[in-house]
């Protein structure tokens, strides 16, 4: 029986792991969660903020992902869509999803990553 998902997995190149972390946690808010030491060693990083978390995998032959993507939940949509623009991410809103409201924004590798929040 499946109970929860414990972490998302999203590639990205080779080097980036500067950019994520920048993006991640300047940009996002969230924090760094440290790997074991056996996984450390294939690059990449992992966050998270509450029970999220994302894991950014090192892929050497990267292909952003444009459709799949993460969707997070979050609360206060719209500041935090202003705080992404402030620290320079593009968002994208989005009206298709009846008693949501929602954006997109992409990571700076081009990960497509989904915000929305209930309208209650």
């Amino acid at each position: 029986m499946l109970v929860a998902v414990d972490h998302v997995q999203l590639a990205a190149p080779t080097g980036s792991e500067d950019a994520l972390r920048a993006y991640y946690t300047d940009v996002l808010g969230m924090t760094e969660i440290p790997k074991p030491p056996v996984l450390a060693a294939r690059g990449g990083c992992w966050f998270g903020a509450g029970l999220v978390q994302l894991h950014l995998g090192i892929d050497r032959d990267f292909l952003p992902a444009k459709k799949a993507h993460p969707g997070l939940r979050v609360t206060g949509i719209e500041a935090y869509a202003a705080r992404l623009e402030e620290r320079g991410a593009k968002v994208v809103w989005d009206d298709n999803l009846p008693g949501h409201l929602r954006f997109y924004s992409e990571d700076p590798v081009g990960n497509r990553l989904e915000f929305l929040e209930p309208v209650t």
